[in-house]
């Protein structure tokens, strides 16, 4: 007689006596459980768990398709791995790198004696698509951790050893693909066979690998030109490299042999010339005529100390900075568009009265006198209080909000009058030379700890509303960023290591029967491949103190 255990599936609500160890994958149509989009994960106790896990206590389970982030991360992530594996069968001796996200893909390069051009790019698609016809399973192996890096030495995967070396893992996983092995951070499609949807082309230089898209998951995300966006990470990949800080495991490496303080100071040092470079752009602009510079980035990007910051250099160069906040234009609570939900759309454009501010701005550059608006959080409505303004010959006007770079905010002044900053923290080190850190995780960890100490909000609510969050920037920030004329990078190259400290407690509190612990779980797991730094060395003009705190800058 089978042993059978307790399952309950929350896509169907019911609760069947399975045979002990099921796999999730089998449990799918035990279940009768049918989705749109592909199903590439479940939560198991609302922890993440490839279709290939197996039950053997009684469990919660909830399946996740292409729709949600988790299951993306799951299906790139095996993609990566069956390029991995194609280049590795077509050019042995290659070398590649899968660096950042961008234009809607996965931006990658492959070192090799020979050069790869269109035809060595069709045979790498075609053994792509050959290895998921075959649908060959991905095996995970766990052993020591000493005996995994000594495999992949062995294997000249020189990134993957130094990363392990430096964890304070016990024991590790790695992935098999029929012989080929590699090491991925998260779970992977039980095969081959799931990934039927991808693409693979030139791009700037390097080459795109193209993924579902993520609202429709049936189609491929379109190909969108990101250029400057392109060229910010090349700068800082090239800085990367001089650093000798490629991985994470060189930074770790960094923490063991006592270069921490060095690397910090560099970092900072470079993050200065950045804005310095800005400074004199702007003021050179000034000169040509530029009266308005406006700043937008999404969320957690570091807006604020970056204004700050520019401020500070913009009046060394002898302007005068004066800032606005767009906050202050908010329209009456009650003419505030409404969202898909039917809730009040505050990140929509059209929640600013935007014929006050254009007139304002107007004016103010015509050298008149204004009197600028308060708006009232409590009350919802725009107040006052006779606070008047007046530009000087050397005034400069600061607008910082998520709407800067959108053409219809000022689109009745004239381009000569306008400079336009993007800043976002895109984050250029990498966990090896196949795991990139996503951006919006970098961006989230800031979050979490900024939401914790100044607005007394818990991880788990910051999670919460991190989807929504990201819907408003894909809808109302991110279209216009290629519009900057110039791009900041607010990421530091130790950021993540420090973060660590500050994050790991805020989000060790959210409970295990929260779906968001899932997220939070996983983070927790990305964090810990990070050596612990303090931030006792960073200075107190640190971007980084608008989350951990310390800034001599006031918000």
């Amino acid at each position: 007689m089978t042993d059978n255990v307790k399952v309950h599936c929350v896509n169907t609500g019911e609760q069947k006596d399975v045979p002990v160890g099921s796999s999730l994958e089998e449990l799918i149509s035990v279940f009768g459980f049918t989705s749109p989009y592909l199903i590439a994960n479940a939560k198991v106790n609302n922890r993440t768990e490839s279709l290939a896990y197996r039950i053997y206590r009684p469990k919660t389970i909830e399946y996740v398709d292409l729709s949600n982030s988790s299951a993306m991360r799951t299906y790139v992530r095996s993609l990566c791995f069956i390029l991995a594996k194609a280049v590795d069968d077509l050019l042995p001796n290659a070398l590649m790198y899968i660096e950042h996200a961008v234009s809607r893909g996965y931006y990658f390069q492959i070192e090799s004696d020979l050069p790869v051009g269109k035809p060595e790019l069709d045979a790498i698609l075609k053994r792509m698509q050959e290895i998921v016809k075959a649908d060959i399973p991905f095996v995970q192996v766990e052993e020591e951790t000493a005996k995994v890096v000594k495999l992949f030495r062995e294997k000249g995967m020189e990134d993957k050893a130094l990363l392990l070396e430096t964890s304070d893992l016990l024991y590790a996983r790695y992935s098999i693909l029929d012989e080929y092995i590699d090491y991925f951070y998260g779970c992977l499609t039980p095969s081959t066979g799931y990934i039927t949807m991808f693409d693979i082309q030139p791009h700037n230089g390097g080459y795109l690998l193209r993924v579902p898209n993520r609202t429709n998951p049936v189609e491929l995300e379109p190909e969108v030109q990101q250029e400057k966006l392109l060229n910010v990470y090349r700068e800082h990949l090239k800085f990367l490299k001089i650093s000798r800080l490629d991985n994470v495991g060189d930074l770790n490496k960094a923490k063991r042999e006592d270069r921490m303080s060095e690397v910090i100071q560099v970092a900072e040092a470079y993050q200065a010339n950045q804005i310095a470079n800005i400074a004199e752009e702007i003021t050179r602009g000034f000169e040509k005529g530029v009266r308005v510079v406006l700043i937008s980035g999404p969320s957690s990007s570091g807006k604020t100390t970056f204004r700050k910051r520019l401020e500070v250099q913009l009046m060394v160069n002898m302007l005068k900075p004066i800032g606005i906040s767009l906050d202050n234009y908010f329209v009456e609570r009650d003419q505030t568009p409404l969202d898909e939900q039917g809730g009040m759309d505050y990140e929509s454009l059209y929640s600013l009265d935007l014929l006050l501010f254009e007139q304002h701005i107007i004016r103010l550059m015509q050298g008149e006198e204004v009197e600028l608006p308060v708006y009232n959080f409590l009350t919802g409505k725009r107040e006052y209080k006779k606070n008047y303004l007046k530009m000087s010959d050397n005034s400069i006007l600061i607008v910082e909000g998520i709407h800067g770079l959108n053409p219809e905010l000022t689109a009745h002044i004239p381009s000569e009058k306008k400079f336009l900053v993007y800043v976002s923290a895109l984050t250029s080190i990498s966990l090896d030379d196949h795991n990139w850190i996503p951006a919006s995780d970098n961006r989230l960890l800031r979050r979490i700890v900024r939401d914790y100490r100044y607005r007394g909000y818990s991880a788990e609510q910051t999670i919460s509303r991190w989807d929504s969050v990201r819907r408003g920037e894909e809808k109302w920030i991110f279209p216009y960023q290629e519009n900057a004329d110039v791009m900041f990078n607010s990421a530091m190259i130790y950021e993540l290591a420090a973060i660590r400290r500050h994050a790991e407690p805020i989000l060790m509190q959210v409970p295990r029967t929260a779906p968001e612990y899932s997220e939070a779980y996983r983070l927790l797991k990305f964090l810990s491949y990070f050596s612990y730094i303090t931030d006792r060395e960073l200075p107190p003009t640190s971007l980084l103190r608008e989350f951990l705190g310390g800034s001599s800058f006031r918000y």
